[in-house]
């Protein structure tokens, strides 16, 4: 499997409205196979036990970056052991941003700083969400 698609591709996601007399705003986003319970964030009245919107979009962009890096990773033949990354995305009140990645990634064997910032820097440069947002994606790595 190609890791840049050759053509265009279509994504799916379907969004189910269940409001309830306590959240009006909750919903259900299906994906894939999986469910996720969503609501507004809890700031504009949504339940803070379900995700909301603004988090699942700056999961989203964590995501595309993590998933980048594991592939250069893979390039180089590098073993990732562990990757975590507590994303924050920042918004004015109207919208999002900005938003910065804190990635921490655990190798069997350290690459060094310069493979890991390289690493990083071709993430941010292949994520396709990264390259579609208006706003900066920041990285800011352990170790880079």
């Amino acid at each position: 499997m190609a890791a840049e698609p050759s053509a265009p591709t279509r994504h799916h996601a379907r969004i189910v409205w269940e409001g309830t007399k306590d959240d009006l705003r909750a919903h259900r986003v299906e994906l894939a196979l999986q469910t996720l319970l969503a609501s507004s964030m809890p700031e504009r009245g949504g339940d803070a036990e379900r995700a909301d919107p603004e988090e699942m979009f700056v999961a989203s962009l964590s995501s595309c970056h993590m998933l980048w890096f594991l592939h250069g990773a893979r390039e180089r033949r590098l073993r990732v052991v562990s990757y975590e990354d507590e994303a924050v995305g920042e918004l004015d009140g109207e919208r999002i941003t900005r938003v910065e990645l804190r990635p921490r990634v655990v190798f069997e064997a350290e690459p060094g700083v310069d493979v890991l910032a390289a690493l990083h820097h071709e993430a941010h440069d292949r994520c396709f969400l990264a390259a579609s947002v208006n706003f900066p994606v920041e990285v800011v790595a352990e170790g880079a």
